[in-house]
């Protein structure tokens, strides 16, 4: 183990306790006055620096405190730069002037973008539950940095394809259950459109149909009520629940 510590004011302070009983009996540990006087002087010249080295960087902490303090009363003081600022885009403003900011040499506010209206609904999954509810599942790219998206539902029941949709319901997510299919319904054409305040996505349709078949369904007469068919229109993409 070092007798010395490692870090510079260690070495300072180690030798600071050391010059008194070494300067005591210099050859009684094998060493002259001289050597000890001149290791006072360089320990004394040590211990200065230091100081003077504390003292320097309290001062630029300060001076730095006071830089930023200069700095926040030169931006955000009451009356002062970014008030100024805000007078001149309200002057510009307010005369309807362009040649205000090109004067101030400031940039003009940027103008309102139009956020587009949302996506429209693909990769559909359709499912039957025991139940015999319809479980729908989709996909939908909305623009970026937008919230608030609902879905809203709508279900045609029959082939007639002039047969006006009825709402069924809306939805936060991107999922539906139906269980408001009336008996012997099919085929049953969905429409799902994105809605985000007042803007409207493109709908998206696809049809179901049902019967009786081997696959998984609700339980009926003869064997399992299921899906028996499924098409998208417009290459809406569908695909069957596992």
């Amino acid at each position: 183990m070092s007798i010395v510590p490692t870090t510079r004011l260690g070495k300072l302070e180690f030798y600071e306790s050391h010059i008194d009983p070494w300067e005591a009996g210099p050859t009684k540990i094998g060493l002259t006055a001289a050597q000890v006087t001149a290791l006072a002087t360089l320990t004394a010249q040590a211990r200065a620096a230091y100081n003077a080295a504390e003292a320097a960087r309290q001062a630029s902490k300060a001076a730095t405190l006071s830089f930023y303090e200069r700095v926040r009363a030169m931006h955000s003081g009451p009356g002062a730069g970014s008030d100024m600022i805000e007078l001149i885009k309200n002057y510009a403003e307010t005369t309807d002037n362009a040649q205000v900011y090109v004067d101030a040499q400031i940039p003009a506010p940027a103008t309102p973008g139009v956020t587009p209206p949302p996506g429209t609904p693909f990769e559909f999954t359709v499912g039957l539950l025991q139940n015999g509810a319809v479980e729908l599942k989709w996909k939908c790219n909305n623009p970026s940095g937008t919230s608030g998206t609902i879905y809203e539902v709508k279900r045609r029941i029959g082939s007639a394809a002039s047969a006006p949709f009825t709402f069924v319901g809306a939805t936060g997510v991107r999922a539906f259950t139906d269980e408001t299919i009336p008996g012997g319904s099919s085929p049953c054409t969905y429409q799902v459109t994105a809605v985000r305040s007042t803007a409207r996505g493109n709908p998206a349709q696809f049809t179901v149909s049902f019967g009786i078949g081997g696959g998984a369904g609700a339980s009926g007469a003869g064997g399992n009520f299921a899906i028996t068919g499924v098409s998208g229109e417009d290459g809406t993409q569908v695909k069957l629940a596992a």
